[in-house]
């Protein structure tokens, strides 16, 4: 069964960087479109940006020009580079993927358990 595992997140200080990893692992034929969440405790998820297979981002406003999405469909794995953080980007950030395992035909839909990504100082 396949599987996502967010990590890098931590402690940094405001205007600091993070950079988050999303590894996809498993009998994996192939990924499609690769997202990123936050959810702080007591509210919503929030959706913070998105990949696709062919390379297209979407970034939700709050994070325009701050955080970078991209892939490496060799280590299959999603990136989150966050940077110029501010206190209110912390919270639990998780990713998502469209997956399609080796022995599927289709592609479900995966989720980390999220990796904690405290803005302070």
């Amino acid at each position: 069964q396949v599987q996502l595992m967010e990590s890098g997140g931590g402690l940094v200080r405001p205007g600091g960087s993070l950079r988050l990893s999303c590894a996809a692992s498993g009998n994996i034929y192939s990924i499609g479109v690769m997202k990123w969440y936050r959810q702080a405790p007591g509210k919503q998820r929030e959706f913070v940006n998105r990949i696709f297979s062919d390379g297209g981002t979407y970034y939700t406003d709050s994070v325009k020009g701050r955080f970078t999405i991209s892939r490496d469909d060799a280590k299959n794995t999603g990136y989150l580079q966050m940077t110029s953080l501010k206190p209110e980007d912390t919270t639990v950030y998780s990713c998502s993927a469209m997956i399609r395992g080796g022995g599927d035909s289709e592609y479900v839909k995966s989720w980390g358990e999220g990796t904690q990504d405290t803005v302070s100082s």
